[in-house]
């Protein structure tokens, strides 16, 4: 029987869910849980809110409604593990042994660090202003989270996909001096994913007060919905659905068969009062069983948080064998174990590995070193990480026929060597 491929995710506890939440990440996460053959790991970043949130009562309020809304949602705790970041000791351990070995020039490239300096640069104020060691630490933890799990795969948005690929770079750099303890990850981004636009057309965003609440009371859904931006084209009058944020929305939640309908209503001139409420009984006809549910969970918190311990143990069943072996990769070991006088760790031979970054002409570029570290080869720059990855994997599938056209060998280094060393990585 083939191991289950892992999956994690996880939501910042630091807002209210709304509507473009749940068609963004908590449906779709919810659905694949379902999959045969997967192990999936879903928790709440409340380690992860404290970067942008000094508000105690926020985050734990958030907390509670991030969980009563998956839980809502259908995501069942007995078959994945659900649980809360900060109940996972391990999680801020490993944080520390990654910081020690990746470089500050990989966090110098973080989207959220660099948009922080861009903005103080602009305002003429010192580039790290209100830059905490948090918000630059930010891509570590969520490094932590993923490997600490051994996820294969992470469901993000395109903006996460640099995270993922950092999260990659500190697990080979921690495999390289350590030996081989860290699962290397990678991005999955589904475009098919809807993302809602808000009441004003913009993206769905509580920074932009346009969200359409996900759990609150019925009515106030409707009177949102019924707040959506139009435009003034009067009933009889064809309507166009290319940037209809109302026509969008209910896209979101019919079928094909259902948008199709109302796709032909607006060539017909459907009123937008008559559109709205088509919109509200599609979207309430899929909440409306949730929100009861939801109701159930928000007003038993008790119930909720023996969830999350539940969740919480069943994950230290993997976390904490893991970091005992990483305490011990990295030599934080029982003194007892080992005899006075007795041998140091045989030196292991490191295999060679692929890096791959982002230079500042924003292109994506591989390189190959050897086991000692040596450079064999780069990469001529691609337009997007997805694109560098394909030739990686391609190199590593067939070795001895490696198309090396278009890659830059170090001096001094063969063709042969550089096949002998994508042989080394290409599984028996």
């Amino acid at each position: 029987m083939n191991a289950p491929v892992r999956y994690l995710t996880g939501i910042t506890t630091s807002g209210t869910p709304h509507l473009g939440n749940y068609v963004g990440a908590m449906r779709p996460t919810v659905q694949a849980s379902r999959k045969p053959g997967t192990e999936n790991f879903y928790f709440l970043a409340d380690y992860h809110a404290l970067i942008k949130c000094d508000e105690p009562a926020r985050i734990q309020r958030s907390t509670l409604e991030i969980a009563c809304c998956w839980l809502a949602a259908g995501l069942d705790p007995d078959h994945v593990t659900f649980y809360r970041q900060s109940d996972i000791p391990e999680i801020p351990e490993l944080t520390w042994l990654l910081t020690c070995v990746t470089g500050k020039g990989l966090l110098n490239r973080a989207h959220a660090y660099k948009a922080q300096v861009d903005k103080n640069t602009a305002a003429g104020v010192d580039v790290d202003s209100d830059v905490t060691a948090g918000l630059f630490m930010y891509p570590v933890l969520m490094a932590a989270d993923i490997l600490m799990f051994k996820a294969h795969f992470v469901p993000v948005g395109r903006d996460q996909v640099q995270h993922i690929e950092m999260a990659r770079d500190m697990a080979a750099s921690f495999n390289h001096l350590y030996g081989e303890h860290l699962v290397l990850p990678a991005a999955q981004v589904d475009d098919a994913v809807a993302l809602l636009p808000g009441l004003d057309g913009r993206k769905m965003s509580k920074s932009y007060d346009n969200v359409i609440a996900l759990f609150g009371p019925r009515e106030q859904m409707r009177k949102q919905i019924f707040s959506i931006v139009t435009d003034s084209r009067a009933p009889g009058e064809p309507k166009e659905t290319e940037g209809s944020a109302l026509f969008q929305i209910f896209q979101a939640f019919a079928s094909a068969e259902e948008t199709a309908a109302l796709r032909q209503a607006f060539a017909d001139g459907i009123a937008w009062a008559d559109a709205k409420q088509r919109v509200f009984d599609r979207i309430d006809a899929e909440i409306a069983p949730m929100r009861e549910r939801y109701q159930h969970f928000i007003t038993h918190p008790a119930e909720v948080e023996a969830i999350l311990q539940a969740g919480a143990a069943k994950a230290r069943e993997r976390s904490r064998p893991l970091m005992a072996e990483l305490r011990a990769a990295v030599g934080l070991r029982n003194l007892s174990t080992q005899a006075a006088g007795a041998p140091a760790d045989k030196p292991r031979a490191a295999p060679p590995s692929f890096k791959q970054y982002r230079e500042t002409d924003g292109k994506f570029y591989f390189k190959l070193l050897d086991g000692q570290g040596r450079l064999l080869l780069v990469s001529a720059g691609f337009e997007s990480p997805r694109e560098a990855g394909q030739r990686v994997a391609a190199l590593k599938a067939a070795p001895d026929a490696a198309d090396l056209a278009g890659l830059a060998l170090a001096a001094g280094v063969a063709p042969d060597d550089v096949r002998a060393a994508l042989r080394e990585l290409t599984p028996a």
